[in-house]
């Protein structure tokens, strides 16, 4: 069940990841800030891995989803938080080493994050 949890989440998260860094990419391409081009990016892949991971990745064989209050609560908590690192760290990014940096580096960070996401996915959203 763990490999089964892990590969869905990889996958998953390669998907989100992709999606937010498209976005975050095009947004700051045609000259939004770094900061909100990142936030629209995380809602954009969070939105679609949270129901992704709810309904694949983490749901018991034979029970329904795990998209309830409960979950998106926890998740949206959760969230808030890594959103607030992930742009904490890009927009220092963007300062140190200008938007190609935040550019390049975006993937790194919040590949970084996925790793503690997939835990806290594991053993407290999706419970």
């Amino acid at each position: 069940m763990l490999r089964r949890q892990l590969l869905g989440f990889g996958l998953v998260g390669g998907l989100q990841l992709l999606v937010d860094w498209l976005c975050f990419v095009a947004l700051t391409a045609m000259g939004a800030a770094v900061v909100p081009a990142n936030l629209a990016g995380r809602v954009l892949g969070a939105s679609m891995g949270f129901w992704l991971n709810g309904r694949f990745t983490f749901a018991a064989k034979g029970a329904p989803p795990r998209l309830g209050r409960g979950p998106l609560l926890r998740f949206v908590v959760f969230w808030l938080a890594m959103t607030a690192l992930s742009t904490l760290a890009v927009h220092q990014l963007d300062a140190l080493q200008g938007l190609r940096g935040a550019w390049l580096g975006k993937p790194l960070v919040d590949g970084v994050l996925a790793v503690i996401s997939f835990v806290a996915a594991k053993y407290w959203i999706y419970r």
